[in-house]
């Protein structure tokens, strides 16, 4: 059952009673992917809340699992406040159906993948909310000492389809230091019909398996062979990051479970590089699920440079690297 549009903005809670467990969860999908519901194969994230202002053991938990959920660790309005702002340019850029109020999200038809990371510029609420106060309090005491974050912010509307495919986050932003940590941040209630992120447990211990892959550039090329340099000139990458497209296929390899819950306004989700995760496809008729990925590090390591400044280059011209290969 998805949420009622009316619930969005009314504190209401995920349509499944909590404390969740395996057996009362609907058929989950992931890029167009059945998961295996079976026990060993799917779980729930764990719910580090109960921790929040130890972060010795919060360090402990990461170290030994990868993640850390953090349920409800952000003041609700603030994350709804946020959320209207994106929705009023959502809905001024055309996105949404005007016959909803606009924090609802309700998608104009055929709407699909919405990445406008400049959504997020200027927009003092979002800004607020990721790069001040106790997100970024969260961060610095994590780390143990200053912080700092990419300048880049990743916007994400996802309209009714399939989900993020299977990857780690290195391959594109492995350029500084490889310790800094994403946090997935939910802009509003996400049910499992809406999909949100899901992480391949252990997976960040199976470098026997991710080495040859996660630390490859997806904007580094070969200069000496000319369909990679081909792919460039296109606009495109000679390497896309993708670790796969069949998440069960992935999980048999890796072993693990996927993990992921129903999230409200308030949770992140925050894990390391080399942790695989993906996304639940949106199977609502006609909502957009609206969210975030921030990155943070400490000060003191070296940061990649296609994430900072007040136009960072991204994954834009100025960020490709030219190797002999």
């Amino acid at each position: 059952m998805p949420f009622p549009t009316s619930t969005i903005l009314s504190g209401a809670i995920p349509v499944y009673p909590y404390p969740m467990t395996t057996a009362t969860l609907p058929q989950i999908y992931s890029y167009g992917h059945a998961l295996d519901m079976d026990d060993d194969k799917f779980g729930l994230l764990r719910d580090s809340s109960d921790a929040a202002t130890d972060f010795t053991e919060l360090r402990r938990r990461f170290a030994a699992n990868g993640y850390l959920y953090m349920k409800g660790y952000l003041d609700r309005e603030q994350v709804l406040e946020a959320r209207a702002a994106l929705t009023a340019r959502l809905a001024a850029g055309g996105a949404l159906d005007p016959a909803y109020p606009h924090p609802d999200a309700i998608a104009q038809k055929d709407a699909g993948y919405i990445f406008q990371p400049d959504l997020t510029t200027g927009n003092e609420p979002v800004q607020r909310l990721l790069y001040s106060g106790r997100l970024t309090d969260f961060y610095r005491q994590f780390y143990g000492e200053d912080i700092r974050h990419y300048d880049f912010t990743w916007l994400r509307a996802i309209g009714p389809g399939k989900g993020t495919n299977p990857h780690c986050d290195l391959p594109y932003m492995g350029r500084g230091t490889h310790q800094h940590m994403t946090c997935w941040l939910p802009y509003g209630d996400v049910s499992f019909e809406l999909g949100g992120l899901m992480i391949l447990e252990d997976s960040f211990k199976r470098m026997d398996l991710l080495e040859k892959y996660v630390y490859r550039d997806v904007d580094a090329f070969c200069e000496n062979k000319p369909a990679e340099v081909a792919k460039v000139k296109d606009g495109k990458w000679a390497f896309t990051g993708t670790l796969s497209h069949n998440p069960p296929a992935v999980r048999n390899k890796f072993g693990g479970r996927w993990l992921t819950t129903e999230y409200q306004a308030g949770d992140f989700l925050t894990f390391g590089m080399f942790t695989v995760h993906a996304s639940l496809d949106n199977r609502t008729p006609n909502r957009l699920r609206i969210s975030s990925d921030t990155r943070y590090q400490r000060a003191s390591e070296p940061i990649d440079e296609r994430w900072i400044g007040v136009n960072p280059p991204a994954h834009g011209p100025n960020g490709k690297r030219g190797l002999i290969c």
